[in-house]
């Protein structure tokens, strides 16, 4: 298999205040986004130049992809700035009513290095928010943009952003009856997309670990699934282990050392966890009902899982180690797929109520049920890292006789910003990366 590897981004602050007022209040009701003017990068040669702005390019696309973001168009800029150093004219800024600014330059420091900066102003206080500098190899320019990005929304936010990161998903192709489906990797803009296993095999729910740059998913070649691990940066994979009816890959523990796994035997499905340190494996339920899709809580202590134990699909949480169960759903419908969020404040799952399927978040005890999209079929939710926006897949009802294609989207938690992925074919079931190291 390829290696996979990421480059060396060297990142230096150069300033930060403290005394600006400036934010977007991420938990509030949804608002006009924060109009931001995002000034042309201060080059110093027609090669610099290029590679300023494809990365201003992508800073604007990640940034007005959160929805919490509106970039006013350049043409509209009264200031061009000739150095990095040259202060603005807030009252240039105010009159295109800018509530922020991004002033940047780039340098080529050798044939195959850039050093780029950037300083983010509030408009109205005139002050000076933040300050990076970042010396990178050319071919890693994409990943700077997506770093500064995220400078951008945590300084507004208070909250850690998400472009510096990747999803694997199942890459589909090929007619209903012999789909072909393959493990794939791309950015979280869609873009650097690579596939990682040739589809000789069919692959399944991958699974991303929590704080490492490892998947777990499954393989089906013959009859009985596999589970494998695979180290993202190395393009090595371990077998874990053959399970006999499995249906999901397991599901990494927050600190990365054991698995939580669910498959069938004689008709009934338990939820297992092992230790891959040991080497060990433990029942954690014992019902005769099926009991699946688990997922840990951010600190390990619990687990959210769906289980027909009363008679209906519905979501239970329990300790760690299987005790107190207790039952969290209780609207109408099928509720499955699971996922706590990374910041532990919410459980997002799928719904399937009344012939449509639903996205929805609750709170850990089950309070505050919200439905944020819908959908013909929508499935499979999983976090950005800062447990803000959920990606899952979409199916539009078939037309006739042609199947409909399946396609990724985000939602952030309004339910108002939603975005689909471009892929190169049909996707599903994705796995959202921690940020990158």
């Amino acid at each position: 298999m390829k290696k996979f590897s990421f480059l060396c981004l060297i990142l230096t602050i150069i300033t930060f205040s403290a005394k600006a007022e400036l934010t977007i209040d991420v938990n509030g009701a949804m608002r006009d986004p924060m109009p931001l003017a995002i000034a042309e990068m201060v080059s110093s040669t027609p090669s610099a130049e290029n590679y300023g702005e494809k990365i201003r390019e992508v800073v604007i696309a990640d940034l007005e992809r959160s929805g919490l973001f509106r970039i006013i168009s350049e043409k509209s800029y009264i200031q061009k700035f000739k150095s990095i150093d040259e202060m603005p004219t807030f009252a240039d800024w105010q009159a295109i009513n800018a509530l922020g600014l991004v002033q940047s330059a780039i340098t080529e420091t050798s044939p195959t290095t850039l050093k780029i900066e950037f300083r983010l102003w509030d408009v109205f206080s005139e002050e000076q928010l933040k300050g990076q500098s970042f010396s990178t190899e050319k071919d890693n320019w994409r990943r700077v943009a997506h770093v500064i990005a995220d400078a951008i929304y945590e300084q507004l936010t208070g909250e850690k952003g998400y472009f510096d990161t990747r999803v694997v998903y199942i890459s589909e192709s090929g007619p209903a009856t012999r789909r072909v489906k393959r493990l794939a990797i791309m950015d979280q803009d869609g873009e650097n997309h690579k596939f990682l296993t040739s589809g000789a095999s069919m692959a399944l729910t991958p699974r991303f670990s929590p704080n490492l740059q490892k998947v777990t998913y499954l393989s089906y070649a013959g009859e009985t699934p596999k589970v494998y691990i695979l180290d993202i940066e190395t393009g090595k994979q371990k077998l874990v282990g053959h399970f006999k009816g499995m249906t999901f890959a397991p599901v990494f523990s927050p600190d990365s050392t054991k698995l939580l796994l669910s498959y069938a035997q004689n008709g009934v499905t338990n939820i297992y966890e092992m230790d891959m340190n040991a080497g060990t494996t433990r029942q954690l339920t014992n019902s005769s009902a099926i009991d699946t899709s688990p997922s840990y809580s951010p600190d390990g202590k619990k687990i959210v899982f769906n289980s027909d134990r009363g008679g209906n699909q519905q979501l239970y949480v329990m300790n760690a180690d299987g005790s107190d169960v207790k039952r969290i759903s209780f609207g109408q419908g099928r509720y499955a797929t699971p996922v706590w969020s990374p910041r532990g404040d919410y459980i997002a799952f799928t719904k399937l109520a009344n012939g449509q399927f639903y996205i929805g978040v609750m709170y850990p005890d089950g309070s505050g049920e919200r439905l944020i999209t819908s959908g013909y079929l929508v499935e499979a939710p999983v976090w950005a890292p800062n447990g803000r926006v959920l990606m899952y897949f979409r199916q539009e009802a078939p037309s006739g006789r042609t199947t409909a294609p399946v396609k990724l989207y985000t939602i952030d938690l309004t339910g108002y910003n939603e975005r689909m992925i471009i892929t190169p074919a049909d996707a599903s079931d994705p796995a959202w990366s921690p940020l990158l190291p």
